[in-house]
């Protein structure tokens, strides 16, 4: 019997020593597969993310959670270590032979070369970005994380809840201390951006306590507790904590930012584009092919812009003279649709609340009929909710965030409800398509829920690629006989409009030095969008160059290929069959998603032959 336990112990010692050897080999060299590899550098930088791990909710069914008590470092160190590790990690991915893939492995192998290549190209640009700006940055998404993900299950989630509010002054210290090595380098954010995040902060410090949106959330996700979770004397506790840690800690470091903030405001004397930034006209040629995954150059994309804003009006155009407007430009022919009082909501509580109310209808009444045009269908269901109101009059008009991926959360449309008159009738069905059903939501939750994928496969974006998809989903919906009534295909064209007028505003803005102002009226002139929700727009391309180019850039890439394949295969074309190319293999770059639908063409002529 004692020999036996010897060998037990032995083979136990053996097998714990090459499980050893094994994970050494994985997490510090090459490892012997590359799905390993690809593991590897995931896991280093979810364990680096705590927000993201939270909002994939990977760790959560096995019982894992800590992650919910921490914030990610922000501090200019951590993002040159990120950099460091990509650029490291690259090197040990070309060691890998390209030969040795085929199928999905080989997809896998250009996809994770074009990202991990791009991240090492773009090194340069490090420090040209303004991650504080009227859009986005600490000041707005961290409350919004908090308030739209950080879930609360039982008395541990709110424990960490707490942990994170008391972390909020080392987060914005990282912040801080990386706009002051932007500022060394030159790179100072638009004025109006300065102005608009120190109005932000005042809004969101302005209230008690108690009436911070921090807390209005803590207190809803308690109220959504299982009874009998937490007794009355602990819950006084736990708010109690939470309107402690806003005056300690949240609100000290919103001070602290608009402080530097307004030191920073007397040197932020410009409204301009990126090329006023040092070596700002190359910065800018990469943020195109960065955005477009494509090889365009601004001024290819500019005269693209012209062209489709030429095309889409005479379409525009054609229906404002069926409704009896003749005079004026576009843009001013559809403003006064849009004034109409048939097309306009009450601009009160009801009122907001009868425009989601509509939202989520028209994505109820669409998403049964997909079932003829996709063999894929997300599991996960979406929702419609109002954009946080602290942040609505920066945030634009609507946005989607992703399910979690156990499932617990679901898919979200947020609209934005700052203004009612913004959200005329006619336009609403094409931004429900957009952002759900079959937009966003299909080709976010889909590549989520894919399985025998790599976890980046399912993860990561592709702006080209995931707006482009939007943007056909608005033009298929109308295709499918989903805005039969004029006025809504108004809307549909208006929509689209609106992404050529990018391509065109965002050049002008960067590439041939705009003025702001120049822009304004450009929009204007060719969408009939309202001042107010237009000034937002162009501000929003000033702090985040090249990134509106993607969408009508990627829309018109997937309607040249579906038109390619339709001409390829004739009576051989299955839009189903189609749309699983789009969809199936997450998001991809537009040249790899060229390359797998001419593969799938050929490979179906050969099936049939």
């Amino acid at each position: 019997m004692k020999k036996i336990l010897k060998w037990f112990l032995r083979i136990f010692i053996v097998l714990l020593l090459l499980g050893g050897v094994l994970f050494v080999n994985v997490w510090y060299f090459k490892p012997v597969k590359l799905d390993w590899y690809y593991t590897r550098v995931f896991a280093k930088f979810a364990l680096q993310n705590p927000e993201m791990l939270t909002s994939l909710r990977i760790l959560e069914p096995i019982g894992i959670t800590g992650h919910n008590a921490k914030l990610g470092d922000t501090s200019p160190e951590s993002n040159q270590r990120q950099v460091d590790q990509w650029r490291d990690e690259y090197e040990v991915f070309q060691r890998y032979d390209r030969e040795d893939y085929s199928d999905q492995a080989l997809l896998s192998f250009d996809v994770w070369d074009y990202f991990m290549g791009g991240q090492v190209d773009d090194e340069p640009w490090l420090w040209h970005n303004f991650p504080v700006n009227q859009m986005f940055g600490v000041q707005s998404n961290l409350p919004n994380f908090m308030a739209q993900q950080h879930m609360i299950e039982n008395s541990k989630g709110a424990d960490h809840y707490i942990a994170r509010l008391k972390l909020f002054p080392r987060q914005f210290d990282g912040v801080i201390e990386g706009l002051k090595l932007r500022e060394e380098k030159g790179i100072l954010p638009p004025r109006f951006a300065v102005t608009k995040v120190i109005d932000q902060i005042d809004g969101f410090t302005e209230k008690p306590a108690a009436e911070n949106m921090l807390f209005a959330s803590f207190t809803e996700k308690l109220d959504e507790l299982p009874e009998g979770e937490l007794n009355q004397e602990q819950r006084d506790e736990l708010e109690q904590q939470v309107l402690a840690s806003i005056e300690a800690d949240v609100y000290p470091a919103y001070a602290d930012l608009k402080r530097y903030l307004q030191q920073l405001l007397p040197k932020a004397t410009s409204n301009g584009g990126v090329w006023r930034l040092p070596d700002g006209n190359d910065f800018y040629a990469d943020q195109v092919r960065q955005h477009t995954t494509t090889n365009m150059s601004p001024e290819q994309v500019h005269q693209l812009g012209l062209n489709e804003v030429a095309r889409v009006g005479a379409e525009m155009d054609a229906i404002l003279v069926a409704e009896g407007l003749v005079e004026g430009t576009i843009g001013e022919r559809v403003d006064q649709i849009g004034k109409r009082p048939d097309q306009l909501y009450p601009d009160t509580d009801d009122g907001r609340k009868q425009i989601l109310a509509d939202y989520q209808a028209i994505l109820d009444e669409i998403d049964p009929a997909m079932d003829q045009y996709f063999n894929l269908r997300p599991e996960t269901g979406v929702e419609v909710k109002r954009v946080p109101e602290f942040s609505e009059e920066t945030a634009p008009g609507a946005y989607y965030q992703g399910p979690s991926l156990d499932g617990k959360r679901p898919g979200v449309f947020f609209a934005n409800l700052r203004n009612v008159e913004e959200i005329p009738r006619f336009g609403m069905r094409t931004l429900a398509y957009h952002e759900g059903i079959p937009g966003h939501h299909f080709q976010i939750a889909i590549s989520q829920e894919l399985e025998g994928l790599p976890m980046f496969r399912r993860l990561l974006p592709f702006t080209a690629y995931n707006e482009g998809w939007a943007l056909y989903a608005e033009q298929l919906a109308w295709e499918l006989g989903f805005q039969d009534d004029p006025l809504d295909n108004l809307g549909r064209l208006q929509a689209e409009m609106f992404r050529a007028v990018r391509l065109v505003v965002d050049t002008g803005l960067h590439a041939k030095r705009w003025t702001r102002e120049q822009a304004i009226e450009y929009m204007i002139e060719h969408t009939g969008m309202g001042r107010d929700d237009v000034t937002s727009e162009i501000e929003r391309y000033l702090v985040n160059p090249g990134q509106a180019l993607a969408y009508k850039v990627g829309m018109l890439k997937i309607l040249e290929l579906r038109e390619r394949a339709k001409n390829e295969l004739g009576d051989r074309f299955d839009i189903k069959a189609f749309h699983d190319q789009m969809l199936i293999n997450g998001a991809l770059p537009l040249t790899l998603l060229e390359q797998v639908v001419d593969e799938w063409i050929a490979e179906t002529k050969s099936a049939s032959a």
